[in-house]
């Protein structure tokens, strides 16, 4: 032992390291308060070592842009997920931020340490990600495409205010119709593609999975099945790419349930592609699956993850698709969008996405764009 402590010589000055010495060369037994001495010299001369470094740091700033049901949501699951130290609420009502501000903040006992403030589009200043729920939300009877024009107006003059206070931010478009208004973003901010991404149609592929696994009685987590395209009624499930178990879902069976049929497979996508439209005409708006996803997307981006999600980015050369953005399993990480992935699609599902392209084309011309 008193050898041990001589190679620990660098230290200098050290006056529990001094004593230390004292008691190794006594030849003595050491006693607890010894060994943690002991320990103490070593982490004086160790410098500490993160875990993991890809957890964000604790100045991360996320600013939200709507204070309304989602985007009060949205900061809700970002505290309970301790995902940043600083949360920046912001609305064109600037009362209604203020109080969502206050109402989450009297809640801070309770989470990870964070400080949420109210403030405007300027308070973006020094966001990592700015996220953008702002816009007239979809009423009942109402498809996300007739919201385009509306709020494209909208995004027209946010995204410069929001590239004035945070250029260097990542911009996660959530706000509908969520696939026009990421390309809208993307050009009219000249943000690399990478740096701005869409909510898409990560919920939908939750809702997928979860109506899979309640039909099958397995885990959710056990099912791995996307929904690509619109973030709308276009959208494509991918059934023959779907897996429960590793096992091809065409295959799955279980003493627990019966296979799927076709009548089953036209629900399980009805109650997705309809979803919210059935919650908006019962409550006035979709909030907590959507804030759950979103949050999903924060975690994959500030934990540098790498994470495949179907967010709606700008494509280039995927199956054949250029310059639109749309919903396809992805790379997410740190740096925002990484590559899409070429998923081997059935010849009905691809034809449909490029259906789904076209749509989306035909709006964003309409939009002069």
């Amino acid at each position: 032992m008193a050898d041990l402590v001589k190679r620990k010589r660098s230290l200098k000055d050290v006056p529990k390291k001094r004593a230390l010495d004292k008691v190794a060369l006594s030849g003595k037994p050491w006693c607890p308060a010894c060994w943690r001495l002991f320990f103490l010299a070593l982490l004086v001369q160790q410098p500490m070592t993160l875990i993991n470094a890809a957890l964000p740091a604790s100045s991360t700033r996320i600013a939200i842009i709507g204070a309304g049901a989602v985007g009060s949501t949205i900061a809700y699951a970002t505290m309970l997920n301790g995902l940043a130290h600083e949360i920046v609420l912001s609305d064109v009502v600037a009362r209604k931020a203020e109080a969502e501000a206050k109402d989450l903040m009297h809640g801070s006992m309770f989470v990870p340490s964070v400080n949420i403030a109210a403030g405007s589009v300027p308070d973006c200043k020094g966001s990592a990600i700015v996220v953008i729920t702002a816009g007239a939300k979809q009423n009942p009877g109402q498809t996300r495409l007739e919201l385009a024009a509306t709020n494209a107006n909208v995004f027209r003059e946010l995204i410069p205010q929001v590239l004035d206070a945070a250029p260097g931010a990542l911009l996660l478009i959530v706000s509908n119709p969520v696939d026009v208004l990421t390309y809208i973003s993307v050009k009219l901010s000249g943000l690399p593609w990478a740096r701005v991404l869409g909510s898409g149609t990560v919920l939908d592929t939750s809702r997928f999975r979860s109506l899979l696994s309640r039909r099958l009685n397995v885990a959710v987590s056990n099912v791995h099945a996307y929904v690509v395209g619109e973030h709308g009624d276009s959208e494509v499930p991918l059934w023959s790419s779907a897996q429960v178990a590793n096992v091809p879902l065409q295959s799955f069976s279980s003493p627990s349930c019966l296979p799927l049929t076709e009548l089953d497979r036209h629900e399980i996508f009805h109650n997705v592609r309809d979803a919210a439209a059935q919650v908006i005409a019962a409550k006035g708006a979709t909030n907590w699956a959507v804030g759950l996803a979103v949050v999903r997307i924060l975690e994959a981006i500030l934990r540098d993850e790498q994470a495949i999600l179907t967010v709606s980015s700008l494509l280039s050369g995927y199956h054949g698709i250029e310059d639109v953005c749309i919903s396809v399993p992805s790379l997410v990480g740190r740096n925002g969008i990484g590559a899409a992935l070429p998923l081997p699609y059935a010849e009905e599902e691809l034809a449909a996405l490029k259906r789904s392209v076209e749509l989306l084309r035909g709006v964003l011309k309409q939009l002069a764009f």
